[in-house]
């Protein structure tokens, strides 16, 4: 019997995307590979548009945006495939067994372990040009009433978000929609306060990514943070329209687990980053 066959003869449970593999490969996808390309053609994309600055420019200036631009496309058809073939259509009309459901969980643990180590390389290298000459240029204003707000925009969505699954697990599904759709509004205010900081921040003060090593820094991790919001805002979406579908119940839950588990960790990682971008660049 081959892997195929064995994994759908096994307790009659059929894991996802095995059609999108060649037969014999087992219960493996392209779909986490493609998103895989189009997330590192955005840094590459980023690369070639900095190269494409100045008198000197190694490419042409519109190279970078049209990387980036293609890349995000790809980025976003690698998830729509890698989500719907693992999230949707095979637990769309059932619940998930107890071992598949501790398996996405603990999926979603190891691919939380991989984000930390992202984002870890990016504080290493901030914390690296902080420990020379500081501040190596002059710094903007970054700790104003924006970003304070839209960190108690974040916090106050995660509180949404644990009340929403605690009210499902209860079986209060009105509370649960209601409150996945506050977190749902909350996210997607924090992420317009964050494109309206970038403005004012490249317009009105003139500091963007080109501005020295502190520049690079700011715009490539909260760039980053911001990304991973946007995708978390999406999985509530994907979450919400199944949550009105009438999809979970107090004892089918595991994506509502597991998307909670990822959008708890980016708030995490605001925090830290606040406290260290923000708070940390004027100390």
């Amino acid at each position: 019997m081959s892997i195929v066959e064995d994994s759908e003869s096994h307790d009659g449970h059929h894991l996802p995307a095995t059609e999108d593999w060649p037969r014999g490969f087992g219960e493996a996808s392209w779909w986490p590979f493609i998103t895989a390309v189009g997330a590192a053609g955005i840094y590459v994309g980023v690369a070639l548009w900095v190269l494409g600055m100045g008198e000197d420019a190694l490419v042409g200036p519109t190279v970078g945006p049209a990387a980036i631009a293609g890349s995000v496309l790809l980025l976003l058809i690698g998830m729509y495939g890698w989500l719907y073939h693992a999230f949707v259509a095979d637990f769309w009309r059932r619940g998930t067994a107890t071992r598949s459901s501790s398996a996405l969980r603990f999926g979603m643990l190891l691919f939380l372990g991989s984000e930390i180590a992202t984002f870890g390389a990016g504080f290493v290298y901030y914390f690296f040009i902080r420990a020379g000459t500081w501040p190596p240029q002059e710094l903007p204003h970054l700790l104003g009433s924006l970003v304070i707000i839209n960190t108690a925009i974040l916090i106050a969505s995660s509180v949404t978000l644990h009340f929403a699954h605690v009210y499902l697990r209860r079986g209060n599904r009105k509370r649960f929609i209601r409150l996945l759709g506050l977190t749902l509004a909350l996210g997607i205010v924090f992420i317009a306060g964050q494109a309206y900081e970038y403005y004012a921040f490249i317009v009105g003060e003139g500091f963007s990514i080109t501005e020295g090593a502190f520049g690079s820094a700011f715009y490539g991790l909260t760039g980053l943070h911001g990304a991973h919001v946007t995708l978390g805002a999406i999985l509530l979406g994907i979450v919400y329209a199944r949550g009105l579908s009438g999809q979970y119940s107090a004892e089918r839950h595991t994506s509502v687990s597991t998307v909670s588990m990822y959008w708890h960790f980016v708030d995490a990682v605001w925090i830290f980053l606040v406290v260290t971008l923000y708070v940390g660049a004027a100390v």
